[in-house]
């Protein structure tokens, strides 16, 4: 291995332990290739800086991977840098305001189907109603893997909480959002025919 080379695992492996002094190395090495390039593919300056922030987050998380006889770190930071926008790209396209809520929500390939009001339509006030009605954790998974475009993982990361006790809290909260809205159909049904 050149010295180069060595250096650039040493300091990733820094990295990886946790020193800040490392971390803030490899930051001011490629913070202007990151933003630049996240730039390029991202519509504003505040996106651009987000993702700078998450890719350095993914970079500290993957340093212990980092191979020199595979790749420069160059190429390394690059290549992480390149997954997350694209990563990004993908969870912002899922997003209902870019695709509409049915179209997210097939995206996302739920448990199951959305609750359908009469006429196969979703009256998205009432749904989002429901949604509020739920228990906290439950309300806080659908809104973020369905309205929001994260992954499971994702928001097992983001709560802090086992990826297992997000999938309950999605299935508990998708039963009961099938029920309360299959109860206002039947009752919608039974005022109409009154």
């Amino acid at each position: 291995m050149e010295p180069a080379e060595q250096q650039d695992w040493m300091l990733m492996q820094r990295v990886g332990h946790g020193d800040e002094a490392a971390m803030s190395e490899l930051y001011d090495r490629f913070v202007g290739l990151v933003y630049k390039a996240s730039r390029q593919v991202l519509p504003s300056r505040a996106e651009a800086e987000d993702a700078v922030q998450e890719t350095f987050v993914r970079l500290w998380q993957t340093a212990d991977r980092f191979d020199p006889h595979r790749a420069r770190l160059v190429t390394w930071v690059m290549l992480i840098t390149r997954r997350h926008l694209i990563d990004r790209l993908r969870r912002k396209s899922a997003r209902p305001e870019q695709l509409g809520f049915d179209a997210s929500m097939e995206a996302l390939g739920p448990v199951s189907e959305p609750p359908k009001l009469p006429g196969g339509e979703h009256d998205l006030d009432v749904l989002r109603r429901r949604i509020d009605e739920l228990p906290e954790l439950q309300r806080v998974v659908i809104e973020r893997t369905y309205l929001q475009g994260f992954t499971l993982r994702e928001v097992s990361e983001q709560l802090g909480a086992p990826l297992g006790t997000v999938k309950s809290a999605l299935s508990r909260g998708l039963g009961r959002l099938r029920d309360r809205m299959s109860s206002d159909n039947k009752n919608k049904g039974s005022d109409s025919s009154a």
